[in-house]
């Protein structure tokens, strides 16, 4: 008889996921519901206080500040990434390339923030450069808002976009644009109609690895943002450590875990659904094996729409 050993090389794993994951969230939801105590932590009384202190307006403020920072941090980064991505795939020093991207990592998350301050400061390098140039009079405090939070952020997260983007593209077959810029389709339209349908999974991914993070970030918001870049993340954490509202902070904890998870599984639903836009817009089988047809069937649409739009009338 054939020995089934897939829930032995299992169980390390789930053993690791059950003790570091959903222990601490059973926590999280278990303080959730209970009172606070008087003197911080919890009482075991069973209360909504926690979920009806959310809906204050403040912390709607703060809640709708994070989404809107996180979503303009990631749609940035993902901006970046994907030509820095299609540019490594397609470069000849891939390694080379690839160890750039990486090297951030080796330098510790709380340095590379203060090596922005250095460079954003009134006395940082970016003052003192465009004061040289004469462009500005007066230093300008380019730190303590929003701008500056988002581009921290930016920053910070650009490598995990970049990475899966790269490894999703350096498995496309490039000849299928090509094909495409044979058969009349411009440069811009085989990349949007070819490239992008068949790399949706790393971008899928990209956004994930962005956006989770962004939306529970701390440091940089703390750090670098001011007021007005109050963030989610900082308020459980003030509420951890200074008010000491435990409920609070998890209910806040929850609602950042169920936003987050709502985000992921839309976008993974989104990555897996159907047959890319070109079957839409041709008619044709938009499947791996027939990908070469889409993209012929793609330059055949330009060249005869341009044909049209020059035909005379």
């Amino acid at each position: 008889m054939k020995r089934r050993y897939g829930a032995i090389y299992a169980a390390p794993q789930a053993l690791w996921l059950a003790v570091f994951f959903a222990a601490p969230l059973a926590i999280i939801i278990a303080y959730s519901f209970l009172k606070k105590s008087l003197y911080g932590g919890v009482e075991p009384v069973l209360s909504l206080d926690a979920y009806k202190a959310i809906a204050n307006p403040n912390l709607l403020i703060v809640g709708w500040r994070t989404l809107w920072v996180s979503l303009a941090a990631t749609a940035f980064t993902i901006l970046i990434a994907l030509p820095c991505g299609y540019s490594i795939a397609r470069s000849g020093n891939q390694a080379l390339r690839l160890f750039l991207v990486i090297v951030p990592f080796w330098t510790n998350f709380l340095v590379r923030i203060y090596a922005w301050i250095a460079i954003l400061g009134t006395e940082g390098f970016l003052n003192d450069f465009l004061l040289a140039l004469g462009v500005i009079a007066d230093p300008v405090q380019f730190l303590y808002n929003q701008g500056a939070v988002i581009v921290v952020l930016v920053y910070m997260y650009l490598p995990y976009a970049i990475l899966p983007l790269f490894s999703t593209i350096d498995k496309f077959d490039f000849t299928l644009l090509e094909a495409a810029r044979d058969l009349g389709a411009t440069r811009l339209q085989a990349l949007l109609k070819v490239l992008m349908p068949n790399i949706r999974g790393g971008l899928v991914t990209a956004v994930l690895f962005t956006l989770i993070p962004i939306f529970g970030a701390y440091a940089v918001p703390l750090l670098i943002g001011g007021k007005d870049s109050y963030m989610l993340g900082n308020v459980i954490a003030d509420q951890v450590t200074k008010t000491r509202n435990w409920p609070l902070a998890s209910s806040l904890s929850m609602g950042v875990t169920v936003v987050t998870g709502v985000a992921a599984i839309l976008f993974a639903l989104r990555g897996r659904k159907g047959a890319p836009r070109i079957a839409e817009d041709t008619g044709l089988d938009a499947s791996p094996g027939s990908t070469l047809v889409a993209a012929r069937a793609v330059g055949t649409a330009a060249g005869s729409a341009a044909g049209t739009a020059g035909a005379p009338s």
